[in-house]
Protein backbone atom coordinates (compact mmCIF):
# COMPACT_ATOMS: atom_id res chain seq x y z
CA UNK A 1 0.00 0.00 0.00
CA UNK A 2 1.60 3.10 -0.84
CA UNK A 3 1.85 6.32 1.87
CA UNK A 4 -0.43 8.33 0.26
CA UNK A 5 -2.89 5.66 0.38
CA UNK A 6 -2.00 5.07 4.15
CA UNK A 7 -2.16 8.45 4.98
CA UNK A 8 -5.76 9.10 3.19
CA UNK A 9 -7.08 6.14 5.49
CA UNK A 10 -6.13 7.80 8.59
CA UNK A 11 -7.24 10.65 7.74
CA UNK A 12 -10.57 9.04 6.83
CA UNK A 13 -10.37 7.50 10.36
CA UNK A 14 -9.34 10.03 12.39
CA UNK A 15 -12.10 12.38 10.69
CA UNK A 16 -14.75 9.51 11.60
CA UNK A 17 -13.25 9.72 15.21
CA UNK A 18 -14.48 13.21 15.51
CA UNK A 19 -17.49 12.83 13.78
CA UNK A 20 -18.41 10.48 16.69
CA UNK A 21 -16.98 12.11 19.64
CA UNK A 22 -19.07 15.32 18.05
CA UNK A 23 -21.75 12.91 17.89
CA UNK A 24 -21.95 11.55 21.45
CA UNK A 25 -21.79 15.55 23.22
CA UNK A 26 -24.30 18.39 23.27
CA UNK A 27 -23.52 21.45 24.74
CA UNK A 28 -25.84 22.40 27.56
CA UNK A 29 -26.19 25.27 29.66
CA UNK A 30 -22.49 25.50 28.95
CA UNK A 31 -21.87 21.54 29.88
CA UNK A 32 -20.38 19.06 27.30
CA UNK A 33 -22.63 16.33 28.37
CA UNK A 34 -22.18 12.90 27.07
CA UNK A 35 -24.69 11.44 24.65
CA UNK A 36 -23.85 7.76 24.00
CA UNK A 37 -24.38 4.97 25.43
CA UNK A 38 -22.99 3.53 28.94
CA UNK A 39 -20.42 1.45 27.69
CA UNK A 40 -18.99 3.91 25.54
CA UNK A 41 -18.94 6.27 28.93
CA UNK A 42 -17.17 3.22 30.66
CA UNK A 43 -14.58 3.08 28.19
CA UNK A 44 -14.04 7.23 28.27
CA UNK A 45 -13.23 6.92 31.84
CA UNK A 46 -10.42 3.85 30.90
CA UNK A 47 -7.81 6.40 30.96
CA UNK A 48 -8.39 8.08 33.99
CA UNK A 49 -10.08 11.60 34.43
CA UNK A 50 -13.63 13.18 36.37
CA UNK A 51 -16.92 11.63 35.64
CA UNK A 52 -20.06 13.76 37.13
CA UNK A 53 -23.72 13.10 37.01
CA UNK A 54 -25.39 16.06 37.59
CA UNK A 55 -28.98 15.95 38.81
CA UNK A 56 -31.69 18.82 37.90
CA UNK A 57 -31.96 20.35 41.58
CA UNK A 58 -28.08 21.07 41.49
CA UNK A 59 -28.52 21.92 37.78
CA UNK A 60 -30.45 24.71 38.28
CA UNK A 61 -28.17 26.73 40.67
CA UNK A 62 -25.34 26.44 37.63
CA UNK A 63 -25.48 30.37 36.76
CA UNK A 64 -24.64 31.30 40.87
CA UNK A 65 -22.96 28.11 42.20
CA UNK A 66 -19.27 29.41 40.76
CA UNK A 67 -17.42 25.54 42.34
CA UNK A 68 -20.33 23.56 41.31
CA UNK A 69 -19.89 25.10 37.62
CA UNK A 70 -15.96 24.79 37.68
CA UNK A 71 -16.25 21.10 38.34
CA UNK A 72 -18.85 20.39 35.84
CA UNK A 73 -17.02 22.49 33.00
CA UNK A 74 -13.64 20.34 34.32
CA UNK A 75 -15.19 17.26 34.28
CA UNK A 76 -14.19 14.72 31.24
CA UNK A 77 -17.34 12.44 30.85
CA UNK A 78 -20.51 14.87 32.19
CA UNK A 79 -23.44 12.15 32.24
CA UNK A 80 -27.19 12.85 31.34
CA UNK A 81 -28.53 11.59 34.42
CA UNK A 82 -31.41 14.36 34.83
CA UNK A 83 -34.39 13.18 33.27
CA UNK A 84 -35.88 16.18 33.01
CA UNK A 85 -32.92 18.03 31.82
CA UNK A 86 -32.99 15.54 28.74
CA UNK A 87 -37.06 16.03 28.22
CA UNK A 88 -36.13 20.08 27.99
CA UNK A 89 -33.28 19.60 25.72
CA UNK A 90 -34.81 17.43 23.37
CA UNK A 91 -38.63 19.31 23.38
CA UNK A 92 -36.53 22.79 22.55
CA UNK A 93 -33.77 21.42 19.94
CA UNK A 94 -35.85 18.74 18.60
CA UNK A 95 -33.09 16.35 19.18
CA UNK A 96 -32.95 12.63 21.14
CA UNK A 97 -30.65 12.87 23.18
CA UNK A 98 -30.72 9.64 25.16
CA UNK A 99 -31.05 9.90 29.55
CA UNK A 100 -28.09 7.56 30.82
CA UNK A 101 -28.70 7.88 35.01
CA UNK A 102 -26.33 7.32 37.22
CA UNK A 103 -28.00 4.16 38.26
CA UNK A 104 -27.20 2.42 34.98
CA UNK A 105 -23.60 3.65 34.87
CA UNK A 106 -23.05 2.35 38.10
CA UNK A 107 -24.28 -1.25 37.28
CA UNK A 108 -22.24 -1.11 34.17
CA UNK A 109 -19.07 -0.38 36.33
CA UNK A 110 -19.46 -3.34 38.91
CA UNK A 111 -19.45 -5.41 36.13
CA UNK A 112 -15.25 -4.93 34.71
CA UNK A 113 -13.13 -7.10 36.50
CA UNK A 114 -10.76 -4.56 37.49
CA UNK A 115 -13.56 -3.00 39.50
CA UNK A 116 -14.04 -5.61 41.42
CA UNK A 117 -10.53 -6.33 42.09
CA UNK A 118 -9.74 -5.83 45.46
CA UNK A 119 -7.42 -2.55 46.71
CA UNK A 120 -8.19 -1.65 42.57
CA UNK A 121 -11.11 1.07 43.80
CA UNK A 122 -11.45 3.13 46.20
CA UNK A 123 -14.23 4.13 48.27
CA UNK A 124 -15.77 7.47 49.53
CA UNK A 125 -19.04 7.36 51.66
CA UNK A 126 -21.05 9.61 52.96
CA UNK A 127 -20.65 8.48 56.77
CA UNK A 128 -20.53 5.39 58.97
CA UNK A 129 -24.37 3.98 58.53
CA UNK A 130 -24.17 4.88 54.91
CA UNK A 131 -20.67 3.06 54.79
CA UNK A 132 -21.49 -0.26 56.53
CA UNK A 133 -24.44 -0.92 54.44
CA UNK A 134 -22.92 0.23 50.99
CA UNK A 135 -20.27 -2.66 51.88
CA UNK A 136 -22.38 -5.22 53.24
CA UNK A 137 -23.90 -4.99 49.80
CA UNK A 138 -20.82 -5.05 47.58
CA UNK A 139 -19.48 -7.56 49.28
CA UNK A 140 -23.19 -9.67 48.85
CA UNK A 141 -22.20 -9.19 45.25
CA UNK A 142 -18.49 -10.63 45.16
CA UNK A 143 -16.85 -6.92 45.92
CA UNK A 144 -14.51 -7.13 48.56
CA UNK A 145 -13.15 -3.68 50.16
CA UNK A 146 -10.08 -3.67 52.10
CA UNK A 147 -10.24 -1.08 54.90
CA UNK A 148 -7.63 0.53 53.66
CA UNK A 149 -9.69 1.96 50.43
CA UNK A 150 -12.61 3.00 52.63
CA UNK A 151 -13.15 6.98 53.92
CA UNK A 152 -15.88 8.23 55.21
CA UNK A 153 -15.72 11.61 53.65
CA UNK A 154 -16.50 14.28 56.93
CA UNK A 155 -18.75 17.82 56.33
CA UNK A 156 -17.11 19.97 53.92
CA UNK A 157 -17.80 23.50 53.36
CA UNK A 158 -17.80 25.68 50.98
CA UNK A 159 -13.63 24.97 50.26
CA UNK A 160 -12.63 21.79 49.85
CA UNK A 161 -9.49 20.83 51.51
CA UNK A 162 -8.70 17.23 53.29
CA UNK A 163 -5.01 16.14 53.24
CA UNK A 164 -5.87 12.89 54.83
CA UNK A 165 -7.82 11.79 52.20
CA UNK A 166 -5.06 13.34 49.21
CA UNK A 167 -2.41 11.11 51.20
CA UNK A 168 -4.57 7.82 51.84
CA UNK A 169 -5.06 7.97 48.06
CA UNK A 170 -2.01 8.49 46.96
CA UNK A 171 -0.58 5.75 49.30
CA UNK A 172 -3.24 2.85 47.94
CA UNK A 173 -2.52 4.49 44.06
CA UNK A 174 -6.13 2.99 43.16
CA UNK A 175 -7.29 2.96 39.43
CA UNK A 176 -10.65 4.06 40.45
CA UNK A 177 -11.97 6.40 43.07
CA UNK A 178 -16.11 6.17 43.48
CA UNK A 179 -17.55 8.99 45.50
CA UNK A 180 -20.62 8.43 46.97
CA UNK A 181 -21.66 11.73 48.72
CA UNK A 182 -24.66 13.74 48.01
CA UNK A 183 -24.43 15.79 44.51
CA UNK A 184 -23.31 19.49 44.65
CA UNK A 185 -20.64 18.53 46.63
CA UNK A 186 -19.48 15.23 45.12
CA UNK A 187 -18.36 17.06 42.34
CA UNK A 188 -16.69 19.69 43.82
CA UNK A 189 -14.53 17.26 45.73
CA UNK A 190 -13.92 14.90 42.45
CA UNK A 191 -12.80 18.18 40.73
CA UNK A 192 -10.40 18.59 44.11
CA UNK A 193 -8.63 15.41 43.84
CA UNK A 194 -8.35 15.81 39.74
CA UNK A 195 -6.30 18.91 40.76
CA UNK A 196 -4.54 17.80 43.80
CA UNK A 197 -3.60 14.00 43.37
CA UNK A 198 0.12 12.91 41.99
CA UNK A 199 -1.78 10.85 39.34
CA UNK A 200 -4.73 10.79 37.43
CA UNK A 201 -7.02 7.78 38.32
CA UNK A 202 -10.78 7.81 37.36
CA UNK A 203 -13.10 9.65 39.38
CA UNK A 204 -16.56 8.23 39.62
CA UNK A 205 -19.11 10.75 41.28
CA UNK A 206 -21.88 8.69 41.44
CA UNK A 207 -23.82 9.93 44.46
CA UNK A 208 -26.65 8.35 45.68
CA UNK A 209 -26.72 5.69 42.98
CA UNK A 210 -25.09 2.92 45.24
CA UNK A 211 -28.10 3.94 47.71
CA UNK A 212 -30.53 2.41 45.40
CA UNK A 213 -28.80 -0.52 45.18
CA UNK A 214 -27.93 -1.57 48.36
CA UNK A 215 -31.14 -0.56 50.53
CA UNK A 216 -29.60 2.90 52.01
CA UNK A 217 -31.91 4.78 50.46
CA UNK A 218 -35.11 3.39 48.66
CA UNK A 219 -34.62 0.72 46.42
CA UNK A 220 -35.24 2.05 42.66
CA UNK A 221 -35.62 -1.16 40.15
CA UNK A 222 -33.95 -0.54 36.82
CA UNK A 223 -37.63 -0.61 35.13
CA UNK A 224 -38.61 2.61 37.32
CA UNK A 225 -34.93 4.38 36.52
CA UNK A 226 -35.55 3.14 32.47
CA UNK A 227 -39.07 5.45 32.81
CA UNK A 228 -37.23 8.64 34.85
CA UNK A 229 -39.31 7.54 38.04
CA UNK A 230 -36.88 7.53 40.30
CA UNK A 231 -37.45 11.11 41.44
CA UNK A 232 -41.29 9.64 42.39
CA UNK A 233 -39.59 6.64 44.43
CA UNK A 234 -37.89 9.36 46.31
CA UNK A 235 -40.37 11.41 47.15
CA UNK A 236 -42.43 8.43 48.49
CA UNK A 237 -40.51 7.32 50.94
CA UNK A 238 -39.24 10.69 52.52
CA UNK A 239 -41.89 13.55 51.01
CA UNK A 240 -40.34 15.86 53.66
CA UNK A 241 -36.58 15.52 52.24
CA UNK A 242 -37.15 15.50 48.84
CA UNK A 243 -40.41 16.71 47.49
CA UNK A 244 -38.95 20.33 48.76
CA UNK A 245 -35.51 19.44 46.74
CA UNK A 246 -37.51 18.32 43.45
CA UNK A 247 -39.68 21.12 43.76
CA UNK A 248 -36.94 23.54 43.33
CA UNK A 249 -35.82 21.66 40.31
CA UNK A 250 -38.55 23.50 38.39
CA UNK A 251 -36.60 26.55 38.43
CA UNK A 252 -34.47 24.37 35.55
CA UNK A 253 -37.14 24.88 32.93
CA UNK A 254 -36.75 28.34 32.37
CA UNK A 255 -32.74 28.42 33.20
CA UNK A 256 -32.77 26.36 29.74
CA UNK A 257 -35.26 28.24 27.83
CA UNK A 258 -33.30 31.21 28.50
CA UNK A 259 -29.42 29.58 27.82
CA UNK A 260 -29.80 26.66 26.24
CA UNK A 261 -26.44 25.83 25.37
CA UNK A 262 -24.74 28.65 26.48
CA UNK A 263 -23.11 28.99 29.98
CA UNK A 264 -25.83 31.00 32.40
CA UNK A 265 -22.69 33.36 33.80
CA UNK A 266 -22.11 37.16 32.16
CA UNK A 267 -18.41 36.13 32.22
CA UNK A 268 -17.68 32.39 31.33
CA UNK A 269 -14.61 30.90 33.47
CA UNK A 270 -11.82 29.57 31.68
CA UNK A 271 -12.88 25.50 30.92
CA UNK A 272 -10.70 22.58 30.01
CA UNK A 273 -11.96 22.59 26.60
CA UNK A 274 -13.70 25.18 23.95
CA UNK A 275 -14.21 23.71 21.18
CA UNK A 276 -17.94 23.82 20.38
CA UNK A 277 -19.98 20.40 20.61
Amino acid sequence: MSSSSQTGELHSELQSKGTNSKRNRRRILGVDFYAGDVRGAIECMSQGGLLVVPAAPALKDLGTNAAYREALLNADVAITDSAFMVMIWNLLEGDNVRRLSGLEYLNEFLLLPEVRRPGNTFWIMAGPSNAMTNLEWLSGQGIQVPASCIYEAPMYGTEIEDCTLIEKIECQHPKHIVITVGGGVQERLGFYLKRRLNYLPAIHCIGAAIAFLSGDQVRIPMWADRFYLGWLFRCVSAPGRYVPRYWSARKLLPLMMRYRSRLPVSEPPVRKNTEAA
